[in-house]
Order: C-alpha cells, then sequence, then structure tokens
C-alpha cells in the first residue's frame, strides 16, 4: 500500500479540527510538539503514532494536538511555511493527513527540498482536499499567530526539542512524557484511563 493510502486508511473516520485528531469529548488530551524535518518525528509518527491512534484516538479516548516546534529546520521561514500548510490543510479537516504524508516523504533536513513545489505536491496527494482553497488559506496570517502560540506553549512547558509529547486529562494539567516508545505511551494513557 503507498503511503498516502496508508495515511489515509490510518485517519478515515476519525474526526478532525484545525490540528486536532480525535473526538472533541475524549477524556485523555495529548499535544505532540513537531518538526516536520525533524526525522525523529517522522520516526515517531510513522511507526509508534499509528498503533497510538489505532489503540485510542478512534475509540474516542485519546485527541492528539499537533503543535508547531522549530528544532530541525534551519531556515525560520521554511519552517513558517510548512506549518502553514499543516494548518491551511487544517481548515479543510486535513491537517493531520498533511502532516503524515509530508513525513511519508520526508528528505534530510534543511537540504532545500521543502519549496512551494514540495508543499503544493504533498497537498495535492490528499484525497479531498481543495487544493485552491487550501493555496488560499496558506496565506491566512492568523496561521503563522497560531506557529507563535505553539512556540510560547512549548516554553510554557519547558519544551524546548522535538518530538516531545505533553499528556493528561483534557481537564487537567498536562505532564511532560519522558519516554517515546509505544510501551511507555500506553502506559501513560492507561493510567489516565483508569483513575
Amino acid at each position: 500500500m503507498e503511503p498516502k493510502e496508508q495515511t489515509s486508511a490510518l485517519l478515515a473516520d476519525i474526526p478532525q479540527n484545525e490540528n486536532a485528531l480525535g473526538h472533541s469529548e475524549a477524556p485523555i488530551r495529548l499535544e505532540y510538539f513537531a518538526d516536520l524535518q525533524c526525522p525523529y518525528c517522522r520516526d515517531f509518527s510513522l511507526e509508534v503514532l499509528p498503533s497510538i491512534i489505532q489503540r485510542w484516538v478512534r475509540p474516542g479516548t485519546l485527541r492528539v494536538h499537533y503543535r508547531a516546534l522549530q528544532a530541525a529546520t534551519g531556515d525560520p521561514n521554511v519552517f513558517v511555511a510548512q506549518q502553514v500548510a499543516v494548518l491551511a490543510a487544517g481548515k479543510q479537516a486535513k491537517a493531520w493527513n498533511f502532516a503524515e504524508t509530508f513525513y511519508a516523504e520526508q528528505r534530510e533536513e534543511n537540504s532545500g527540498y521543502v519549496t512551494d513545489s514540495f508543499l503544493r505536491g504533498i497537498a495535492a496527494q490528499i484525497a479531498g482536499l481543495n487544493l485552491d482553497q487550501w493555496a488560499g488559506d496558506c496565506g491566512d496570517q492568523r496561521l503563522i499567530v497560531e506557529i507563535a502560540d505553539d512556540k510560547r506553549a512549548a516554553e510554557k512547558a519547558g519544551v524546548h526539542g522535538t518530538p516531545s509529547l505533553l499528556v493528561g486529562a483534557t481537564k487537567d494539567a498536562l505532564t511532560r512524557l519522558s519516554a517515546m516508545d509505544l510501551d511507555s505511551l500506553d502506559e501513560a494513557i492507561g493510567a489516565l484511563v483508569s483513575r
């Protein structure tokens, strides 16, 4: 199965709203701070996250929020452009499709591959994404403000690198996870569910 088909199958029928994946009433919240050019984020997104989505997001227990944090991308303008592209897809409930497709197509960080053409190519792979609307939404200045808000949230939480995860009950303060392997993440989410 092609990466874009795997992404479509993984995310099929799971609610998306802007940068959030999962049911709005999910009792557990996970914030995932990431940089699209970060190879460790790619590994987490492609190797660990699919199991978390199947076990916890799909049944409605967990909602995951994708947060932007510049760590691997050297050029701030490129970082903003790639993150705006994700958020613009989120205006059509496709942010996660965009991010996961990007990770599947990720190349060597800071090699200059992230161009407008590359980002449009990612967008073109997402079934149901209106490309003209997406391109227009990429010019929405509020998305740049959202990226700045993510940076402030990371600083407040003491998050400095990617990938980083914060987890907790939806109405409680979030706790930073020190381990990012599947077993540790399952254990942390399971402990919150059983409280």
